[in-house]
Protein backbone atom coordinates (compact mmCIF):
# COMPACT_ATOMS: atom_id res chain seq x y z
CA UNK A 1 0.00 0.00 0.00
CA UNK A 2 1.13 3.42 -1.05
CA UNK A 3 1.17 5.91 1.82
CA UNK A 4 1.50 10.04 1.61
CA UNK A 5 2.58 11.16 4.99
CA UNK A 6 1.66 15.50 4.47
CA UNK A 7 1.71 18.40 6.52
CA UNK A 8 1.31 21.65 5.29
CA UNK A 9 2.16 25.33 6.73
CA UNK A 10 -0.23 28.37 6.26
CA UNK A 11 -0.96 32.33 6.18
CA UNK A 12 -3.40 31.65 8.91
CA UNK A 13 -6.47 29.11 10.10
CA UNK A 14 -9.36 29.28 7.80
CA UNK A 15 -8.95 29.59 4.30
CA UNK A 16 -12.87 31.33 3.87
CA UNK A 17 -11.00 34.08 5.51
CA UNK A 18 -8.61 34.17 2.39
CA UNK A 19 -5.59 31.93 3.97
CA UNK A 20 -3.33 30.38 1.79
CA UNK A 21 -0.57 27.33 1.89
CA UNK A 22 2.56 28.68 2.18
CA UNK A 23 4.62 25.18 2.43
CA UNK A 24 3.69 21.94 1.76
CA UNK A 25 6.14 18.67 2.55
CA UNK A 26 5.70 15.13 2.40
CA UNK A 27 7.20 11.51 3.02
CA UNK A 28 6.35 8.19 0.59
CA UNK A 29 6.04 4.91 2.64
CA UNK A 30 5.19 1.54 0.76
CA UNK A 31 4.24 -1.09 2.62
CA UNK A 32 4.86 1.05 6.37
CA UNK A 33 8.63 1.32 4.69
CA UNK A 34 9.71 5.01 4.05
CA UNK A 35 10.84 4.58 0.55
CA UNK A 36 13.32 8.02 0.26
CA UNK A 37 10.88 9.83 -2.16
CA UNK A 38 10.05 13.10 -0.63
CA UNK A 39 7.93 16.43 -2.31
CA UNK A 40 8.46 19.99 -0.14
CA UNK A 41 7.37 23.44 -1.76
CA UNK A 42 7.43 26.57 -0.50
CA UNK A 43 4.50 28.21 -1.99
CA UNK A 44 4.27 32.08 -2.68
CA UNK A 45 0.14 33.07 -1.48
CA UNK A 46 -0.04 36.30 -2.69
CA UNK A 47 -1.16 37.90 0.75
CA UNK A 48 0.49 38.70 3.99
CA UNK A 49 1.10 35.97 6.74
CA UNK A 50 -0.62 36.75 9.66
CA UNK A 51 1.82 37.03 12.50
CA UNK A 52 0.46 34.11 14.81
CA UNK A 53 1.05 32.34 12.08
CA UNK A 54 4.94 33.32 11.96
CA UNK A 55 5.16 33.12 15.30
CA UNK A 56 4.29 29.05 14.71
CA UNK A 57 6.13 28.34 11.71
CA UNK A 58 8.95 30.66 11.39
CA UNK A 59 7.90 31.62 7.64
CA UNK A 60 8.02 35.35 6.59
CA UNK A 61 6.32 37.10 3.97
CA UNK A 62 10.47 37.95 2.25
CA UNK A 63 10.71 34.10 2.54
CA UNK A 64 8.14 33.08 0.09
CA UNK A 65 8.03 36.37 -2.10
CA UNK A 66 10.19 34.81 -4.81
CA UNK A 67 8.25 31.02 -4.37
CA UNK A 68 5.94 29.74 -7.11
CA UNK A 69 2.43 30.24 -6.89
CA UNK A 70 0.33 27.47 -6.17
CA UNK A 71 -0.60 27.20 -9.65
CA UNK A 72 2.57 26.68 -10.98
CA UNK A 73 3.39 23.67 -8.89
CA UNK A 74 -0.09 22.13 -8.58
CA UNK A 75 0.16 19.56 -11.21
CA UNK A 76 3.53 18.06 -9.77
CA UNK A 77 2.04 18.19 -6.26
CA UNK A 78 -1.30 16.38 -7.51
CA UNK A 79 1.06 13.64 -9.04
CA UNK A 80 2.62 13.01 -5.94
CA UNK A 81 -0.36 12.64 -4.02
CA UNK A 82 -2.87 11.06 -6.00
CA UNK A 83 -4.29 7.26 -5.34
CA UNK A 84 -2.16 7.01 -2.11
CA UNK A 85 -3.68 7.07 1.63
CA UNK A 86 -3.08 10.14 2.94
CA UNK A 87 -1.85 10.18 6.49
CA UNK A 88 -2.19 13.55 8.33
CA UNK A 89 -2.04 15.03 11.57
CA UNK A 90 -5.56 16.98 11.97
CA UNK A 91 -6.45 15.98 8.45
CA UNK A 92 -9.76 18.16 7.63
CA UNK A 93 -7.19 21.48 7.74
CA UNK A 94 -4.91 20.37 5.85
CA UNK A 95 -7.36 19.03 3.11
CA UNK A 96 -9.71 22.15 3.69
CA UNK A 97 -6.77 24.57 2.79
CA UNK A 98 -5.66 21.96 -0.31
CA UNK A 99 -9.41 21.59 -1.87
CA UNK A 100 -9.47 25.28 -1.73
CA UNK A 101 -6.36 25.59 -3.46
CA UNK A 102 -7.55 23.35 -5.63
CA UNK A 103 -11.21 25.38 -6.75
CA UNK A 104 -9.73 28.58 -7.00
CA UNK A 105 -6.93 26.89 -9.83
CA UNK A 106 -9.84 25.08 -11.47
CA UNK A 107 -11.91 28.22 -11.51
CA UNK A 108 -9.59 29.91 -13.58
CA UNK A 109 -8.34 26.96 -15.63
CA UNK A 110 -10.82 24.84 -16.26
CA UNK A 111 -9.44 21.70 -17.44
CA UNK A 112 -8.22 19.53 -16.10
CA UNK A 113 -9.68 20.16 -12.91
CA UNK A 114 -7.92 18.47 -9.51
CA UNK A 115 -9.56 17.43 -6.69
CA UNK A 116 -10.98 17.25 -4.72
CA UNK A 117 -8.85 15.17 -2.26
CA UNK A 118 -11.36 12.46 -0.74
CA UNK A 119 -12.04 11.43 -4.25
CA UNK A 120 -8.84 10.55 -5.41
CA UNK A 121 -7.54 9.62 -1.86
CA UNK A 122 -7.78 7.77 0.85
CA UNK A 123 -7.43 9.89 4.31
CA UNK A 124 -6.16 8.28 7.48
CA UNK A 125 -6.45 11.51 10.54
CA UNK A 126 -3.53 10.78 12.87
CA UNK A 127 -5.22 13.11 15.21
CA UNK A 128 -8.10 11.28 15.57
CA UNK A 129 -6.49 7.81 16.23
CA UNK A 130 -4.36 9.27 18.41
CA UNK A 131 -7.72 10.55 20.38
CA UNK A 132 -9.23 6.71 20.41
CA UNK A 133 -6.07 5.44 21.46
CA UNK A 134 -5.76 8.14 24.27
CA UNK A 135 -8.62 9.45 25.37
CA UNK A 136 -8.65 12.47 27.72
CA UNK A 137 -4.93 12.89 26.80
CA UNK A 138 -3.12 15.44 24.82
CA UNK A 139 -2.32 14.38 20.90
CA UNK A 140 -0.17 16.93 19.49
CA UNK A 141 2.54 15.94 17.56
CA UNK A 142 5.09 16.88 20.46
CA UNK A 143 2.89 14.75 23.63
CA UNK A 144 2.84 12.13 20.70
CA UNK A 145 6.61 11.92 20.34
CA UNK A 146 7.11 12.09 24.08
CA UNK A 147 4.64 9.29 24.50
CA UNK A 148 6.13 7.35 22.10
CA UNK A 149 9.67 8.27 22.54
CA UNK A 150 10.29 9.52 19.39
CA UNK A 151 13.17 11.86 18.97
CA UNK A 152 12.20 15.40 18.26
CA UNK A 153 14.56 18.01 19.88
CA UNK A 154 15.46 19.12 16.48
CA UNK A 155 11.67 20.81 15.98
CA UNK A 156 11.88 24.00 17.47
CA UNK A 157 9.29 25.91 14.97
CA UNK A 158 6.66 24.02 12.55
CA UNK A 159 7.86 22.92 9.09
CA UNK A 160 5.85 21.24 6.66
CA UNK A 161 8.77 18.62 5.57
CA UNK A 162 9.92 17.87 9.28
CA UNK A 163 6.83 17.56 10.61
CA UNK A 164 5.88 14.98 7.90
CA UNK A 165 8.89 13.11 8.96
CA UNK A 166 8.24 12.94 12.50
CA UNK A 167 4.41 12.06 11.92
CA UNK A 168 5.62 9.04 9.98
CA UNK A 169 7.37 8.00 12.84
CA UNK A 170 4.50 8.43 14.73
CA UNK A 171 2.14 6.78 13.03
CA UNK A 172 4.41 3.47 12.56
CA UNK A 173 5.04 3.94 16.90
CA UNK A 174 0.99 3.85 16.56
CA UNK A 175 0.53 0.77 14.69
CA UNK A 176 2.76 -1.60 15.70
CA UNK A 177 6.11 -0.14 14.31
CA UNK A 178 7.85 -0.25 11.16
CA UNK A 179 8.32 -3.81 8.94
CA UNK A 180 11.46 -5.35 9.55
CA UNK A 181 14.22 -6.19 6.71
CA UNK A 182 12.75 -6.84 3.40
CA UNK A 183 14.90 -10.74 2.22
CA UNK A 184 12.94 -10.20 -1.08
CA UNK A 185 15.75 -10.89 -3.96
CA UNK A 186 13.28 -9.45 -6.19
CA UNK A 187 13.68 -6.24 -5.08
CA UNK A 188 16.36 -4.46 -7.04
CA UNK A 189 19.81 -3.46 -5.63
CA UNK A 190 18.74 0.81 -5.89
CA UNK A 191 16.23 -0.08 -3.21
CA UNK A 192 18.26 -2.30 -1.02
CA UNK A 193 18.18 0.54 1.48
CA UNK A 194 14.28 1.95 1.50
CA UNK A 195 13.36 -1.88 1.91
CA UNK A 196 15.58 -2.88 4.80
CA UNK A 197 14.36 0.39 6.57
CA UNK A 198 17.24 2.72 5.87
CA UNK A 199 20.01 -0.23 6.95
CA UNK A 200 23.01 -1.33 4.79
CA UNK A 201 21.88 -4.89 4.18
CA UNK A 202 24.41 -7.24 2.47
CA UNK A 203 22.77 -10.26 0.82
CA UNK A 204 25.11 -13.18 0.98
CA UNK A 205 24.66 -16.20 -1.79
CA UNK A 206 25.64 -19.70 -0.34
CA UNK A 207 26.45 -22.31 -2.65
CA UNK A 208 24.46 -25.21 -1.75
CA UNK A 209 25.25 -27.69 0.68
CA UNK A 210 28.09 -25.42 1.72
CA UNK A 211 25.59 -24.36 5.21
CA UNK A 212 27.04 -26.25 8.08
CA UNK A 213 24.24 -27.68 10.30
CA UNK A 214 24.74 -27.62 14.25
CA UNK A 215 23.52 -30.59 15.85
CA UNK A 216 21.97 -30.07 19.46
CA UNK A 217 24.02 -32.08 22.39
CA UNK A 218 22.96 -34.70 24.65
CA UNK A 219 22.74 -31.81 27.35
CA UNK A 220 20.87 -29.61 24.76
CA UNK A 221 18.03 -32.44 23.91
CA UNK A 222 17.35 -33.09 27.52
CA UNK A 223 16.62 -29.83 27.88
CA UNK A 224 13.99 -29.76 25.08
CA UNK A 225 12.57 -33.22 26.48
CA UNK A 226 12.20 -31.26 30.00
CA UNK A 227 10.18 -28.19 28.08
CA UNK A 228 8.11 -30.90 26.04
CA UNK A 229 7.62 -32.85 29.07
CA UNK A 230 6.04 -29.08 31.32
CA UNK A 231 3.71 -28.79 27.78
CA UNK A 232 2.55 -32.15 28.35
CA UNK A 233 1.85 -32.09 31.85
CA UNK A 234 0.36 -28.49 31.61
CA UNK A 235 -1.88 -29.50 28.33
CA UNK A 236 -2.40 -32.90 28.74
CA UNK A 237 -0.74 -34.41 25.50
CA UNK A 238 2.53 -32.81 23.26
CA UNK A 239 2.16 -33.50 19.55
CA UNK A 240 5.61 -32.86 19.06
CA UNK A 241 7.75 -35.38 19.40
CA UNK A 242 4.85 -37.62 18.17
CA UNK A 243 5.78 -35.98 14.69
CA UNK A 244 8.15 -38.85 12.42
CA UNK A 245 11.39 -38.12 11.83
CA UNK A 246 11.87 -36.03 14.35
CA UNK A 247 15.23 -37.02 16.41
CA UNK A 248 14.07 -36.41 19.77
CA UNK A 249 11.23 -38.60 19.69
CA UNK A 250 10.54 -40.84 22.78
CA UNK A 251 10.17 -44.64 22.04
CA UNK A 252 8.71 -47.53 24.34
Amino acid sequence: MRQIILDTETTGIDPRDGHRLIEIGAVEMVNRRLTGNTYHQFINPQRTIDAEAVAVHGITDERVADEPLFAEIADEFWAFIEGAELVIHNAPFDVGFIDHELGMLNQDRGEPRLGPVADHCRILDTLQMARDKHPGQRNNLDALCKRYDIENGHRVLHGALLDAEILADVYLAMTGGQTALSLDASAGEGNESAASGGLNVRRVSLTPGTLKVQAPDEAEWQAHRDKLATVREAGGECRWDTLEGWPGRETS
